[in-house]
């Protein structure tokens, strides 16, 4: 019974996808999904809100013998915040560089495309009979954590809404 602890209880999905995602990344990007999550730790939190990394052009070497160049870094931004990253083009490579551990970017290429998605909105909670409810908030009373407690209320009701569909 010697089990890995390593193995059992709840994983954040972020490990397992990040290794699907990290070979595709650089394969396709030439980018880690490490920079990509870390982008506004990087690069601040005015522009990380408002841009994010694309890829990373390497030059191609005609031989193994070549210099070493670095890569153009593609960001994507909109509107005025683009002006901000040509302004902070220097300071970018140098975090950007700082964060891979070697001089890996030499340039900044910008496309001018929407970063972000809009959030979906979020859905009211399920009606459910004055006895239901009472039962749930019963059940979910003991739990000292406020927003657990909130959360597994929601999750009660949801759960009991999908029982009175079927």
């Amino acid at each position: 019974m010697a089990e890995d602890r390593s193995r059992i209880g709840f994983r954040p999905l972020a490990d397992p996808a990040a290794g699907i995602l990290d070979p595709v990344l650089r394969k396709r990007a030439g980018i880690t999904i490490e920079l990509v999550q870390a982008w506004e730790e990087v690069v601040g939190p005015a522009l990380g809100e408002q841009s994010r990394p694309l890829k990373l052009l390497w030059p191609r070497r005609a031989h193994e013998d070549d210099p070493f160049q670095p890569a153009t870094l593609v960001i994507a931004c909109q509107g005025f915040t683009a002006m901000r990253v040509q302004h902070e083009t220097g300071e970018i490579i140098s975090r950007v560089n700082a964060f891979l551990g070697f001089a890996a970017v030499g340039r900044i290429k910008i496309e001018q495309k929407p970063v972000s998605q809009p959030l979906p909105k979020r859905r009211s909670l399920p009606k459910v009979d004055a006895a239901t409810a009472d039962k749930i908030s019963r059940t979910v009373e003991p739990i000292e954590d406020e927003s657990l407690r909130e959360a597994l209320h929601r999750l009660g009701q949801s759960i009991h809404a999908e029982k009175v569909k079927r």
